[in-house]
């Protein structure tokens, strides 16, 4: 079975990780609205940690970057007075640097991104929705801000009154074709208006997921109306109106065919129901099996 996944963020993540842990021929079409420049050196947060957990060697109790990391060159930049505010490990400054370099010389980061998940010897295929510049703006009541400035920097503690995705963003090679042949599209149980959100601005893509022939299936991101971590219930609330199953599913209007939500959330609605919490590889099997299964009832 071809399975194409829409991912971004910490669910995102891991959830590529259980569909990869099947016998599907998986290709995952990461988010870059996070990206931003730090330190002179591109960061893909989105790519990195699909990137990371596919190769078994991310960080699952932080939910971000590599395991056994260090923070040398971070303490160094603060010992000189520079910014620290964005966490840099010692080993995922490496993949960076690698990165920017790459681009500087014009290489595309769908080709960049192909050599990573080559050298770490991951078998999912693994593309930038773009290799175009996009950036996810949040608006707050305190100003606008970049994902980053506002997540990171700012803890994203400041509501959020509106999100943005700027940027003359073009397909990235391989997405469209990837949407057209699958047998199942899958959307991760990430943030539908950080995390999924930008990857649906990029031309063609939404656009390919409502025509599509495949069926098409989404992972809540909450568990009894709740967020493991992020704003994901604080946005639904606002943006679409509640926090229950259809009010998930209405961030995906015709997009998606069935929605598997958690035990939790049981009551509400006609929905596929499961354990989503992916916390060990008994549980990922779990959520990989369900969406897997709901592709097979009848649209």
């Amino acid at each position: 079975m071809k399975v194409v996944v829409l991912a971004g963020g910490f669910g995102g993540a891991r959830f590529a990780r259980a569909l990869a842990e099947t016998d599907a021929e998986l290709t995952v079409i990461g988010n870059v609205g996070d990206d931003e420049e730090i330190l002179g050196l591109h960061i893909s947060p989105d790519l990195d940690s699909i990137l990371y957990s596919l190769a078994g060697i991310g960080d699952e109790e932080r939910g971000w970057g590599r395991a056994d990391e260090t923070w040398n060159a971070l303490e160094t930049v603060k010992e000189l007075g520079g910014e620290a505010w964005f966490q840099l490990g010692d080993r995922d400054l490496g993949l960076h640097l690698l990165r920017t370099q790459a681009l500087r010389t014009g290489e595309a980061l769908s080709s960049i991104t192909a050599c990573f998940s080559g050298a770490l010897g991951i078998e999912a295929t693994v593309l930038p929705a773009t290799d175009d510049e996009l950036r996810t703006h949040v608006e707050t009541p305190a100003g606008d801000f970049t994902f980053q400035e506002w997540y990171v920097g700012r803890r994203h503690e400041d509501e959020v009154t509106g999100v943005r995705y700027e940027g003359e963003a073009q397909v990235a090679p391989g997405v469209l074709e990837a949407l057209e042949v699958a047998d199942l599209i899958a959307i991760a149980p990430s943030n539908p208006y950080l995390s999924i959100g930008p990857i649906l601005a990029v031309d063609g893509i939404r656009k390919a997921i409502e025509s599509r022939r495949a069926p098409s299936v989404a992972v809540s991101p909450l568990i009894g109306g709740r967020t493991l971590k992020g704003p994901a219930a604080q946005m639904l609330q606002r943006f679409a109106g509640g926090t229950s199953p259809t009010h998930v599913a209405s961030a995906y209007e015709g997009l998606i065919d069935r929605l598997v939500i958690d035990e939790a959330d049981a009551d509400e609605g006609e929905h596929i129901v499961t354990r989503t919490l992916m916390n060990d590889e008994a549980a990922r099997r779990t959520l990989a099996g369900a969406v897997l299964e709901a592709a097979a009832v009848p649209r």
